[in-house]
């Protein structure tokens, strides 16, 4: 039995849902707020607890985290590791890398080259200068997030999952490495670009077979 991306959405409602609330609020506030306004106003707004959190957090969205996370269900499924694995390639290292090379845009700290004094920088972050759009750790943690709300069974799950990837595209801009304009569509590719891909994934042939039921653990 075929699924349509509709179902795959209702599976996924309670990230879907809240997101959809989510970027309607990014766009107001895009609308109202100029992108040094709301760069400013983030950066503004720093402590030291925070400055030591951030870079974990952003390491969430990290492709190496989400290879680990395939790994591991390789151990217990070939199915779940291959479509994990393949919505990070459509989504993170296709799509994001080819749009961060055709806009070539810059990052804060070029962008805001003359302004640096006023800008607050996390000790001990390696500060890039180019490719700033779209954020690749967004993409990654949107992508693998509503996988995973797709995939619980207490679909629940999905609003602490939403809650967690925004907090690493929070993290993308804390640290000063992009703009909110990044972030707000690395969410949007991340999650439109899944979407298709589960959808794909549920309805190819070959993948409903047992044996991609099984993983390396499996007799």
């Amino acid at each position: 039995m075929n699924i349509g991306i509709k179902a795959v959405l209702y599976k996924a409602r309670f990230f879907f849902i809240p997101y959809l609330i989510l970027i309607a609020a990014c766009l107001i506030i895009k609308l109202n707020y100029s992108r040094e306004e709301i760069y400013f106003a983030v950066n503004a707004r720093n402590w030291p607890w925070a400055d030591s959190i951030a870079p974990y957090i952003t390491d969430i969205g990290n492709g190496w985290t989400t290879i680990i996370l395939a790994a591991i269900l390789l151990l217990f499924t070939y199915r779940k590791a291959f479509i994990l694995m393949g919505s990070y390639v459509a989504s993170s290292f296709i799509v994001a890398q080819a749009l961060k090379f055709a806009f070539a845009a810059p990052r804060p700290k070029l962008y805001f080259h003359n302004q640096l004094l006023r800008i607050h920088f996390v000790t001990g972050t390696d500060q890039l200068s180019l490719h700033s759009f779209p954020s690749g750790h967004t993409v990654t943690a949107f992508s693998t997030a509503i996988l995973i709300a797709y995939w619980s069974k207490d679909k629940f799950w999905g609003l602490p999952l939403l809650l967690l990837a925004a907090l690493v595209g929070y993290s993308r801009m804390y640290l000063s490495q992009h703009f909110f304009e990044d972030v707000t569509a690395g969410s949007v590719i991340g999650v439109v670009i899944t979407v298709i891909w589960i959808y794909w994934a549920e309805n190819r042939e070959f993948l409903k077979s047992p044996k991609w039921n099984k993983g390396l653990l499996g007799k």
